[in-house]
């Protein structure tokens, strides 16, 4: 086994346990009936969150490695691709959700939430096994069937958290540079979370898109082999 393959079967074998790790974490705190009976709604979504905010944090910023394999070519993956999806994500988390603690409420951060576990779960195991030489068709099949239901619930998570962070960065101003100043350049960091919720528009019909294409390429070549 040459090195490159070892590395990235460490790589995927340690965020598929990390991202399996949270997800035990959300449940943990999910089916937790004392918690749930304790907390209203909001808070009980916060406690969700906060079970997991730091393996979270480290699991999804570690993923900024993977545009670097994409760029020097150790995986056949886009560059383009795979760097919007991470740093959307990276933006929605760090940018949004820390930035403003009150969005750790709103339901859109739960949502998201789910639909990245459950995505990167499938995903890192999907890799591990194809890079060891065997797949199971039910892994296969859930790597290339979720994302029609996880990526648009996925995304409207992160809107909504983006939408419920507008009305708190807009009053206090936070990461926005008014004018008049010394530099005579203004920036409101509330438009600009208003642009990045419409460059959604453009952007993710290509990675919805591109996932359909691989579901093509894979399962269907899948199918033509059992006939």
């Amino acid at each position: 086994m040459d090195a490159r393959k070892l590395y990235l079967i460490v790589y995927n074998c340690v965020l598929f346990v990390s991202w399996s790790a949270i997800f035990v974490g959300m449940c943990a705190v999910a089916f937790n009936t004392e918690l749930a009976s304790e907390s209203s709604r909001p808070e009980f979504l916060l406690k969700i969150y906060l079970k997991v905010e730091t393996l979270l944090k480290i699991s999804q910023t570690v993923a900024l490695l993977e545009i670097i394999h994409c760029i020097v070519k150790i995986v056949p993956s886009s560059p383009v691709l795979t760097g919007f999806q991470v740093m959307s994500r990276l933006f929605v988390l760090w940018l949004v959700t820390d930035l403003v603690p009150s969005t750790q409420k709103a339901p859109g951060v739960v949502l998201y939430l789910v639909c990245w576990t459950v995505t990167e779960i499938v995903r890192y195991s999907y890799y591990v096994l194809n890079l060891i030489g065997s797949v199971p068709y039910v892994i296969m099949w859930c790597r290339y069937t979720f994302f029609f239901v996880l990526y648009p619930l996925g995304v409207a998570g992160e809107l909504i958290t983006i939408y419920y962070s507008l009305s708190v960065v807009k009053e206090t101003g936070i990461l926005s540079l008014p004018m008049p100043n010394l530099i005579n350049f203004g920036f409101s960091y509330h438009v600009f979370l208003i642009f990045v919720m419409l460059c959604y528009i453009p952007i993710f019909p290509q990675l919805y898109f591109h996932m359909v294409a691989q579901r093509k390429k894979f399962i269907g070549s899948s199918a033509k082999k059992d006939k």
